[in-house]
């Protein structure tokens, strides 16, 4: 029996799932360092342009990305039930969503210019950023169809191949670049444009490699046999699951996005310090994703066993694990502030001690932010598990909005805190987040599990 899983046969089933999915997430988060390093090194217009219109994509990539997301607890639960024409009818009905958003979201972004104006970008700038857009737009396409199939493959517990096809997206990304951008191996030299084309060419790439793995690994679930049909019972339940994790993502972007803001009225170096700071948090957290992912493929398949008990001992051994590595993080962090700051600029920047000395009291608040930010994100994977989303959706934003943003403002500006001021707000929000989630989960939902079945289940408000 699953039941009697002990804590350690827990901590090794999470590390086999966990590893893989943490070294993908490392993996994607490398091809946007390429994009930013390659175009900085063609020039600081093509950076500038290449780092606004990455931002605007990756907003409406996340808003969209909800129900690839919702098919991993989905997939994972009617696998613990061996229903395997629902696995087709999830995964078909979250791919034909995604393909929907990307139709909605397309013309945002090719034409991009006016929005980007309308935001306070100067003229230039926008139409640079637009002219990477204009192309790079098509790419959301490829982009959330991988992002579903990956999910899909996660939840059968296949997350290696994630990992390797992450690992191939991100060479052909970084060989992509290396030609367009700069004209290298006989192409054109493009630019911006290159870069666009580079991000277009890397999606793609990863949709063929998924889909062949698939068709070749995986052919008894036949995703793409018949898809044209529509299946509109199974479109509304994937509907219903995945649109509260999209507003959640994008609360959540959102929330990072006002803390870049409130930095920028601070000035130009303590923006660079946040932007240190929040790259050194965002590296440590994809371990805490991948973790989250994990959360949430086992406990949909727990769910679907209707095994509380099993669930419950999964999910307090990886909030344990979480907490272990914020606390590891925390003492980094604190103990070895200068090294890691330095990493990021070079011995002869004038401004290198004012980023430093800021930095370093950022560094103190991002290592308190790993924790909650952590343990927030876990009990969302485990919400998303037993396919909780709405309740959970309405509590993030409370916690990012109503909490996090006014404290961050008023403690930065208000209090004179500055710096320090805004990320202590980010860490009361995401820890009001990390006690709602938790309460949730642990208090209302898991006693809930084994009573009824996950199709009927109606959890409670």
């Amino acid at each position: 029996m699953t039941t009697n899983m002990s804590p350690t046969g827990h901590s090794r089933a999470i590390l086999t799932l966990g590893l893989p999915l943490i070294g993908g997430h490392l993996g994607q988060m490398a091809i946007g360092v390429t994009d930013t390093v390659m175009a900085g090194w063609y020039s600081v217009e093509a950076l500038a342009a290449v780092t606004l219109a990455s931002t605007y994509f990756f907003v409406l990539f996340i808003f969209g990305s909800g129900f690839a997301w919702a098919i991993m607890p989905m997939v994972a639960t009617f696998v613990a039930e061996e229903d395997e024409v629902a696995i087709r009818r999830a995964t078909r009905m979250g791919l034909w969503l995604s393909i929907g958003f990307a139709l909605v979201a397309l013309p945002f972004l090719i034409f991009a210019e006016p929005i980007l104006r309308t935001l306070g970008q100067g003229d230039a700038l926008a139409a640079e950023a637009a002219r990477y857009l204009t192309i790079a737009g098509w790419g959301i396409f490829p982009a959330l169809l991988v992002m579903v199939l990956k999910s899909y493959l996660a939840a059968l517990e296949r997350t290696q191949v994630v990992l390797w096809i992450t690992l191939v997206a991100a060479v052909a990304n970084a060989m992509a670049n290396y030609a367009f951008i700069f004209g290298n191996w006989g192409a054109a030299e493009m630019g911006v444009a290159g870069a666009a084309l580079a991000s277009v060419f890397t999606h793609t790439v990863s949709l063929i490699g998924v889909t062949v793995y698939i068709l070749v690994v995986v052919p008894q679930h036949q995703l793409f046999v018949r898809f044209w049909r529509a299946d509109g019972q199974m479109l509304a339940r994937v509907f219903r699951l995945g649109w509260p994790i999209s507003l959640t993502s994008l609360s959540e972007v959102g929330l990072f996005a006002a803390s870049a803001m409130m930095m920028g009225w601070l000035g130009t170096i303590p923006l660079a310090a946040h932007g240190i700071a929040v790259q050194l948090a965002s590296i440590t957290f994809m371990v805490h994703l991948g973790l989250s992912n994990v959360a949430t493929i086992r406990a949909g398949n727990a769910f679907g066993r209707h095994d509380s008990a099993h669930m419950a001992r999964g999910a307090g051994t990886v909030t344990l694990m979480s907490i272990g590595f914020a606390l590891v993080t925390i003492l980094i962090f604190v103990s070895f502030p200068q090294p890691l700051i330095s990493a990021f600029m070079q011995e002869n920047e004038p401004a290198r001690a004012e980023i430093m000395e800021i930095g370093v009291g950022l560094l103190v608040m991002a290592a308190l932010f790993q924790l909650v930010d952590g343990t927030q994100a876990v009990a969302l994977g485990l919400l998303r598990g037993v396919q909780d989303t709405a309740i959970p959706m309405w509590m993030a934003a409370f916690s990012y909005w109503v909490v996090g943003v006014p404290c961050s403002y008023l403690l930065g500006f208000v209090w004179g805190w500055e710096g320090i001021g805004v990320w202590a707000g980010l860490v009361i929000g995401l820890g009001i987040a990390a006690v709602l989630l938790n309460t949730r989960f642990w208090a209302f939902v898991l006693p809930a599990v084994g009573a009824v079945r996950p199709a009927r289940t109606t959890l409670p408000l």
